[in-house]
């Protein structure tokens, strides 16, 4: 839908007159405070190589900007990652488990508990005009919770996906009212759509107050439809040959170990497929970035405007002989790309700080001039960061995720028996119910470690040096130094109990840090471990 756009003649009579024509007049950027844009793509990795088809992306942004180097997600998957980016907390505080009604994705518990606290509603409450176009949340437009008549509180324009990503053959919720869309590619490619719909908001809204803009790509989800025009590029690209491609999960939770190695040549093909399509379909995410930035150009407002560019999660592509998805613990599947440009940021910046998608809310309230304590957000600001380039920041960060499994034994896996899911024809299995884990990963001057912890039998633990082991490949779980393995063991807990002011509490390698040994596994005789607590505690909350 657009914006309907008034004749020229009547602008011009509405100003001889001392009324407002806002596609006419001159924005006054200095005088306000700034505007803030977040374009959020779906499954974009940064590990294998995702940010390569963006060219004009990164000449556009981190070229005039900063490009975080260590920027992760609390949950590797779509919904309990966006429900993190929105409301500014962890998983195990807004209990967004998985992408299903049932684990609270865009449910009625979500939306009366979490949304009306959600930082565009901060944003809308604060004075911003606020407009998202894309996909929300995977299960947004349920009939059982809501429909598409439902527009969370604090937005000002709403174009929102129904469900999950597509580019053809879907319904938009505009303003709360269905529009559906077909598989014309010059009036219905979703990403070309939400350009459109994007610019027509620039063109039309109000010149008076500061803008919030949140646009949720499609790409590089699948199904993977690319353009007409870029159908036929990267013919010769496959997914990177890097050290743990098709390689055996040695010493790895069964979930990785049951991968087949090496893969079918069948596998391969796929998923070399996949990794080609999904470039195809970010050739028109960089367009609407181009059109976006140029528009912002030429209205007088990109000085004044932050533009964030980041991921929902990574993605991997035949890593440890897994042939396609998200879900799991390592770098490839939880790293994802920040870029941010914007009024006092350096050109051509890099940093090294341990961010998480929890706090884009914070950073964002903070550029906004919002009063961070007054929300109960676990995430920080980063603003210092990008303004300064430095600044005391966090060591170590929460990633945790709670797997998903099916009753009935998979009929392509029938060996595995029941609890798996996400099983190819291969019988590789990419998730299960006890691939629930929690992992510290950290950050500092002198270490680049990672510890996680599965909900198991085995209550099996992960820990990787990345500094000498950056693909993950050794599990040094049973060789690292005894005192490491049991602070970070002490602050995985910690983090996973922990609520606002208490998640940035000092990491395991801040000075400022303080150690407990009395508090080691505590709780062990009832529940096993925090982990298993945790799952207990998600459970009860559903």
């Amino acid at each position: 839908m657009c914006y309907p756009s008034p004749p020229a003649w009547l602008c011009l009579l509405l100003l001889h007159v001392g009324l407002l024509c806002p596609a006419l007049l001159p924005v006054a950027a200095a005088s306000r405070r700034p505007n803030v844009v977040l374009i959020l793509t779906d499954d974009l990795d940064v590990s294998l190589g995702g940010m390569t088809p963006l060219k004009k992306t990164k000449a556009l942004i981190a070229d005039h900007g900063l490009t975080f180097t260590s920027a992760f997600v609390g949950s590797a998957l779509c919904c309990p990652s966006r429900a993190s980016i929105l409301s500014g907390r962890y998983p195990h505080n807004h209990h967004v488990v998985n992408n299903t009604i049932e684990g609270n994705c865009s449910s009625t518990a979500w939306q009366k508990t979490q949304e009306p606290y959600t930082f565009p509603a901060l944003l809308h409450s604060s004075g911003y005009q606020t407009f998202f176009a894309g996909k929300y949340l995977n299960q947004y437009g349920s009939e059982d919770a809501g429909g598409i008549t439902h527009v969370p509180p604090g937005w000002s324009y709403w174009f929102a996906l129904e469900k999950n990503s597509k580019y053809y053959n879907y319904t938009l919720s505009e303003n709360g009212r269905a529009r559906n869309y077909g598989q014309n590619y010059s009036v219905d490619y979703l990403t070309d759509v939400l350009a459109n719909i994007s610019l027509d908001f620039l063109n039309y809204k109000s010149n008076n107050e500061p803008f919030f803009m949140m646009i949720a790509t499609p790409a590089p989800h699948s199904p993977w439809t690319a353009a007409p025009q870029y159908e036929s590029s990267f013919q010769n690209v496959t997914a990177p040959r890097n050290s743990n491609f098709n390689v055996h999960g040695k010493a790895k939770h069964w979930l990785i170990r049951q991968a087949k190695t090496p893969m079918s040549n069948t596998s391969i093909q796929f998923l070399d497929n996949a990794f080609r399509k999904r470039w195809q379909t970010l050739l028109s995410v960089d367009d609407l970035v181009e059109k976006l930035l140029k528009q912002l150009q030429a209205r007088g407002e990109l000085d004044n405007t932050f533009i964030f560019f980041t991921s929902d999660n990574g993605y991997h592509t035949g890593q440890f002989s897994l042939p396609i998805d998200k879900r799991q613990l390592y770098e490839f599947d939880i790293k994802v790309p920040l870029l941010v440009r914007g009024p006092g940021v350096k050109p051509n910046q890099t940093s090294k700080a341990l961010v998480a998608n929890i706090d884009l809310g914070p950073t964002i309230l903070d550029i906004a001039g919002f009063d961070l304590n007054k929300t109960e957000m676990d995430g920080m600001s980063y603003l210092p960061i990008l303004r300064n380039g430095n600044g005391t920041w966090r060591t170590d960060i929460l990633v945790e995720y709670q797997g998903e499994g099916v009753n009935r034994t998979d009929p392509s896996c029938p060996a595995l028996g029941a609890g798996v899911s996400q099983c190819f024809p291969d019988c590789v299995c990419e998730d299960a119910f006890n691939n629930t884990y929690a992992c510290v990963r950290t950050v500092s001057k002198d270490h680049d470690l990672q510890y996680c912890e599965f909900d198991d039998a085995e209550v099996f633990v992960e820990v990787y040096n990345l500094t000498a082991d950056p693909n993950q490949l050794t599990n040094i779980a049973k060789t690292i130094d005894q005192e490491i393995l049991e602070k970070m063991n002490h602050r995985l807990m910690v983090l996973q109990s922990c609520s606002g002011v208490s998640c940035r509490s000092p990491g395991v390698f801040d000075s400022r840090y303080h150690f407990d040994p009395m508090l080691m596994f505590r709780n062990q005789g009832d529940y096993g471990h925090m982990l298993s607590r945790k799952s207990l505690k998600y459970n009860s909350l559903l």
